[in-house]
């Protein structure tokens, strides 16, 4: 059994719902364990880093510690140092945190002073933080991933889109490039599917610029889409809760605005694993995304229900505002 730490982060019960009702379908099979860091906090996304330095790096550190207590307690995980979350944002938050707390003495000193408030302390280096991908790749490895495939992904052209957060700045020198990784293309390949070179695989989707330049974030989506349908891929897979919404959610409202017809569903890799493991699209969170990979998948054999509607994203009281779900009247006249 393969046991490590899990930071699942706020994403993944809400708009990456079906990032993790995949991934709970793929473990099983590949003999993984996930023990899911308890009373974990959200990490701060990409804004709190930039507003106040000190507060921000004691509430990614919070969720060390507590991986730290957790990890040598009898209920824990039997020793492992390996603290794994499926986001791309929260993975290269904690990464940062870790590492900059033991390149900077100083700051590390006032985020355990932070720390010292609610009893808890980290001593950076203690923890292993990785992707999801990353384990997969690397721990579990692709024969074992192959030799779970019941149900290939054959004829299923597919651009992979890692996003820019988890090649960069790679601390520990976990990925096979910078600027073109590889470990996505390969685990694709894996499950039979017909991977296409994409250029842009670590481009940025725009981040919360949807929010505060709509007009640059529309550009970097169309960009992504665009490169993505020249190259006659059927869909995309990405590894970031923050990718898949954004290129998802906003792909109407992209066309609307460039006046352009583009259909591209994208799909978490873990989705994708668990078509190729033989589960069913329901079980994958398969039909919940806004833009239908249903005709995309038809081309594999694999038939998507007809179902309700996916629900409009959740509005809070507080927080970035979501897109709200097109009527098919407003579809059309959008791309008129």
């Amino acid at each position: 059994m393969n046991k490590y730490l899990l930071y699942p982060g706020c994403s993944m019960d809400s708009s990456a719902r079906a990032y993790l009702e995949s991934l709970n379908t793929i473990l099983e099979p590949l003999d993984l364990q996930l023990d899911e860091i308890e009373d974990w906090n959200c990490c701060g996304a990409t804004e709190y880093l930039g507003i106040n330095l000190i507060p921000a790096y004691s509430l990614i550190a919070r969720n060390l510690a507590l991986a730290t207590k957790q990890m040598d307690s009898v209920n824990g995980t039997g020793g492992t140092r390996t603290v794994i979350t499926p986001c791309s944002a929260c993975y290269l938050n904690l990464a940062k945190a870790d590492h900059y707390m033991q390149e900077r003495p100083a700051l590390g000193a006032k985020v355990n002073e932070a720390l010292s408030a609610g009893g808890l302390e980290y001593k950076p280096g203690t923890l292993d933080v990785r992707h999801l991908l990353d384990i997969l790749v690397y721990d579990i490895g692709l024969d074992a991933i192959k030799r779970k495939v019941t149900r290939p992904l054959n004829g299923l052209k597919v651009v992979p889109y890692m996003g820019c957060m988890l090649p960069r700045p790679d601390y520990k020198h976990r990925w096979s490039d910078h600027e073109h990784p590889t470990e996505l293309d390969d685990l694709l390949r894996a499950l039979g599917a017909d991977v296409i070179d994409y250029p842009l695989t670590t481009e940025c989707c725009g981040g919360h610029m949807t929010q505060i330049g709509p007009e640059t974030a529309f550009e970097l989506i169309r960009r992504l889409i665009a490169g993505a349908h020249e190259r006659g891929a059927y869909l995309m897979a990405a590894v970031c809760p923050m990718c898949q919404l954004n290129i998802d959610a906003y792909q109407l409202e992209t066309n609307r605005f460039f006046h352009t017809h583009y259909h591209m569903p994208i799909l978490f890799f873990t989705q994708l694993m668990g078509l190729a493991f033989g589960r069913e699209p329901a079980e994958l969170g398969i039909g919940a995304e806004l833009v239908s990979a249903r005709n995309a998948l038809a081309h594999i054999g694999v038939e998507v229900p007809v179902t309700q509607e996916p629900a409009t994203p959740r509005k809070k009281d507080e927080g970035l505002p979501m897109p709200r779900r097109w009527t098919r009247h407003e579809e059309k006249e959008a791309v008129k």
